[in-house]
């Protein structure tokens, strides 16, 4: 073969190599993202399938999950995170250890995250340790005329300075009751799995359930109960989902992470685990928006003006935010409830078993535990009292007035939910399709 022919031979072979290539590089490139493609598809119509569960509006309220997780995500959730870091909002009073007034306390927790860590005298604020007098009588606008059984939708809006000491009707504990009460750095004792298991949480359970706000057959409850029980069934899902979210998952090398099987099975699994939840976060988010007048006047005074000054910002942004109140003005509508001649005495009934539940709280085995049913009985107590406060504390002329213990409460409680929402919405899709794929496997065990 002469030169020429050889050349053109070659040339031919190098276009053939390269064609070659080109096809083997498009069927690859068709493969990648086909397989791209497939795995994307996968998880959207996980996505899609989870969120058919929860779509329109959280029964009983005035938003839909969309919007909850929309607001929350973007708007809520980062304030409520930067909120309950100050001073202000950081350090909990509570007391830590009381004797069980229903039956002796047996309940022991196996970890050393069970205790809590109190402060030192010089750690918490000075100013905490001040009681403040509260405004006199003639300081506070009086509610006339108003019937027993209609609620008041507006709250006494009249700057104050300082805070009163005065007991919620709603909640069990004495909060005047200082010598008795310890402050604690809620920073520095997370809400997370503490080991405390077994019988004697399992009482807990089911003496708030079946002795307070049993779950009545569809048709036989009123809606003054059933948002009773919807409140605890959403507190338990949200404290259900902070132990999953924050689990030893070794002991021996102190190793925590996410336990997805058990925000599985103890939440997700259950679909109105997961409405009551919303219902719940929205509840609490309604008391805080109708007191915003109060918490944005409010004195949150640690000493430290900068700090304090921040606070009060931030509170204003979340209590008059201009995006939640056109998407969700008002997210539980509290005018709906009390109807009728029986309204107070079944505000009275239900105010009678709230306040066994936040004596229940006495009777957790585990410290921690304790601290943090404490602060979130408290603060569904606290928002109670807010929504359905048109007697105050039975006397027609007094306003709302709240403790200082009982905004920080509240406060840290609407945050706890916030934060379960959003590890709901974010874990959700992948935690049941995870589930479904280990269905059929012999070896799946129970959570601890």
């Amino acid at each position: 073969m002469d030169t020429a022919e050889s050349g053109c031979a070659n040339g031919r072979e190098r276009r053939w190599v390269w064609v070659t290539a080109a096809l083997i590089a498009v069927f690859l490139a068709t493969a990648v993202t086909s397989r791209k493609n497939f795995f994307q598809n996968s998880k959207k119509a996980c996505e899609l399938a989870y969120s058919d569960k929860y779509t329109g509006i959280v029964e009983d309220c005035s938003c839909g999950y969309e919007t909850v997780d929309s607001l929350n995500e973007e708007l809520l959730h980062p304030i409520l995170q930067e909120l309950v870091t100050t001073p202000f909002f950081r350090y909990f009073k509570a007391k830590l250890w009381c004797d069980c007034p229903f039956w002796p306390d047996d309940g022991m927790c196996r970890l050393r995250d069970c205790s809590v860590c109190e402060c030192p005298d010089n750690e918490f604020p000075e100013l905490f340790k001040k009681p403040f007098a509260g405004l006199s009588t003639d300081d506070l606008i009086c509610q006339e005329g108003k019937p027993e059984a209609v609620v008041d939708r507006t709250l006494d809006s009249k700057a104050f300075k300082g805070w009163v000491v005065i007991d919620n009707p709603w909640t069990n504990d004495d909060e005047t009751d200082n010598d008795e009460m310890t402050y604690v750095n809620l920073q520095l004792n997370p809400e997370r799995y503490t080991g405390y298991v077994g019988p004697s949480a399992r009482r807990i359970w089911e003496a708030v359930y079946t002795e307070n706000c049993p779950r009545y057959p569809s048709g036989e409850i009123c809606p003054e109960k059933r948002v009773l029980y919807k409140l605890i069934s959403g507190l338990h899902a949200s404290i259900s989902v902070h132990i999953a979210s924050d689990f030893l998952l070794d002991e021996a090398t102190n190793m925590w992470g996410q336990n997805l099987e058990l925000l599985h099975d103890r939440v997700l699994r259950y679909p109105d685990r997961v409405r009551n939840l919303y219902f719940t976060f929205l509840f609490v988010l309604r008391a805080v928006t109708k007191a915003a007048d109060y918490l944005e006047q409010a004195e949150y005074s640690t000493g430290n003006p900068e700090d304090d000054l921040k606070t009060q910002s931030l509170v204003r942004q979340l209590v008059y935010n201009p995006k939640l109140q056109a998407a969700c003005p008002v997210p539980f509508d509290e005018a709906k409830l009390w109807k009728g001649e029986s309204g107070p005495e079944l505000k009275q009934l239900i105010q009678k078993q709230f306040r066994n539940i936040s004596a229940l709280m006495d009777c957790v085995g585990c410290e921690k535990c304790r601290l943090w049913g404490k602060l979130q009985v408290l603060g569904l107590g606290t928002a109670l009292q807010i929504l359905f406060s048109v007697n105050g504390r039975d006397h027609v002329n007094q306003p709302l007035q709240m403790q200082r213990n009982e905004v920080i409460a509240l406060v840290n409680l609407l945050n706890r939910l916030s934060e379960s929402i959003i590890f709901v919405h974010e874990m959700g899709p992948s935690t049941e399709n995870i589930m479904k794929s280990q269905t059929s496997s012999p070896s799946r065990k129970s959570p601890a």
